[in-house]
């Protein structure tokens, strides 16, 4: 696929142009983590469930990753500047009726319809990148988007946890999603002013199969996933999850036919051939899964287990974003010293944080603090900012120049399945286990915490597959 821009736009990425970029991305992280701490207020004034409060972060991220490759797609044919524009429109929309929705089947339908607003605002941002800039600078840039994309999910946690406690003109949690209107309004305005138009000279059809079969195989893991427990596990969950596999063959089949035909598939199987990206795509699953988890998991133990209020609790993990966002800054000089070892002590930094944290609670529990809290917090942070923005880079190198566009699709659709999973999982399991019949909310919390501590043994033993990062040019 090649790429043109549009001949009266500016054949290069302004500084303005490269802020308004990170901008735009940085709304769809931080909306699929700045419900967290607003999690048991909106339980409190909606009269939720669990697993609605369980949609209202995963139905985002599921809306998400099933129709990110089609927004590309879109890009491609009308203009990314264009469908950029239309996404923020979209999200923009979406986020108000959020921040006014009567009842949770409003707020869960506007919040799975604000994820797919942010399916056609996210690539954008990529291949936009990749029409504009070149070499070291596209590397540069792309590391910049993986360390915005980190810092604002944790940044969205604590920026729920302000609106939420100033209460403003007494509408409660409301204005996490009111505060996107303007935002948006704003960033619409800089695209239009600092971006070129550029659009592929032939750009790739949609993939209709493919799209309905990796929909259908993303919608029956997570459905069962996230009601199954709530509903006692009938037998229509049972049935879904047995259709996974089925599915995903479906997929497979219909791909490998399409790519034989010398078309694309949504989501290529050849680009799977290159071992950064098999592995790299492997290690990323438990990479998001858990970070999705930690994250779910702490919201609602911050205030119904330790009653944190909500600024509290957004505050609460702010050591971590710092962790992040210092190590972040920090990977391209450390991987051009030290190589891969930047990422293996990554997953053994983020085990050890993790570790901290469940020794900090056994010890402390219930008066654990923030200040308490902090240095797990802090360390599991530094050592997800070794992984996440190397990973990206890593994964993104093992992609020919041609498929680029479709090799950041499968990355960020992985990412945010695995979010979604996350939440799915470890806080159903954390759910389950919480109640006072049970193992209560520390003992529950405590065994969350180790299972994401035998996922970063599993990421560290899969990093030592991926090729060394100072090998790698994007």
């Amino acid at each position: 696929m090649t790429t043109t821009l549009n001949p009266r736009a500016r054949t290069g990425l302004t500084a303005a142009g490269l802020a308004t970029l990170l901008l735009s991305y940085t709304l769809a992280p931080i909306d699929l983590f700045i419900v967290n701490v607003a999690l048991p207020t909106i339980q409190s004034d909606l009269h939720t469930s669990t697993s609605a409060l369980e949609w209202v972060l995963a139905g985002y991220g599921v809306a998400f990753a099933m129709l990110l490759v089609l927004g590309g797609r879109l890009g491609d044919a009308f203009g990314r500047r264009r469908v950029l524009t239309w996404g923020l429109a979209a999200f923009t929309v979406t986020s108000m009726i959020c921040g006014l929705a009567p009842n949770e089947a409003v707020l869960v339908l506007a919040r799975v319809a604000q994820g797919a607003a942010a399916a056609l605002l996210v690539p954008q941002v990529f291949s936009i990148i990749q029409a504009t800039s070149t070499g070291e600078h596209r590397a540069r840039t792309i590391g910049y988007i993986g360390a915005v994309a980190g810092v604002a999910m944790v940044a969205g946690q604590v920026l729920g946890g302000v609106l939420v406690a100033a209460d403003l003109f007494g509408a409660g949690w409301r204005p996490i999603f009111l505060v996107n209107v303007p935002i948006g309004i704003i960033v619409i305005l800089l695209v239009n002013r600092t971006l070129p138009e550029s659009r592929a000279a032939n750009p790739i059809g949609v993939d209709r199969w493919g799209t309905v079969l990796l929909s259908g195989t993303l919608l029956a893991l997570l459905v069962p996933l996230l009601e199954g427990r709530a509903l006692g596990w009938p037998v229509w969950c049972w049935a879904l999850l047995a259709a996974v596999p089925v599915l995903a063959a479906g997929y497979l089949a219909a791909a490998r036919r399409l790519e034989r035909a010398g078309g694309v598939p949504l989501l290529p199987p050849t680009l799977l051939r290159s071992a950064s990206m098999r592995f790299g795509m492997l290690a990323a699953i438990p990479v998001f899964a858990g970070f999705g988890g930690f994250m779910f998991v702490f919201a609602l133990v911050f205030q119904a287990g330790l009653h944190f209020s909500p600024l509290t609790a957004g505050l609460a993990l702010t050591p971590g974003a710092l962790g992040f966002l210092l190590m972040s800054l920090q990977t391209s000089r450390l991987v051009a010293r030290y190589g891969r070892r930047v990422l293996l002590a990554g997953a053994f930094l983020q085990g050890a944080g993790l570790i901290v944290l469940v020794l900090t609670l056994l010890a402390s529990w219930p008066n654990v603090t923030v200040w308490g809290l902090a240095p797990g917090a802090f360390v599991y942070g530094v050592g997800q900012g070794a992984i996440g923005p190397v990973l990206f880079r890593v994964i993104l190198s093992g992609v020919p120049a041609e498929s680029a566009g479709a090799g950041s699709g499968v990355l960020t659709t992985t990412q945010q399945t695995s979010l979604a999973l996350g939440v799915a999982t470890l806080g159903s399991l954390f759910v389950a286990l919480a109640g006072p019949t049970a193992l209560g909310v520390r003992d529950a919390l405590v065994l969350v915490l180790l299972v994401m501590t035998a996922l970063s043994v599993v990421i560290g033993l899969l990093i030592t597959r991926l090729p060394d990062p100072r090998q790698a040019s994007v």
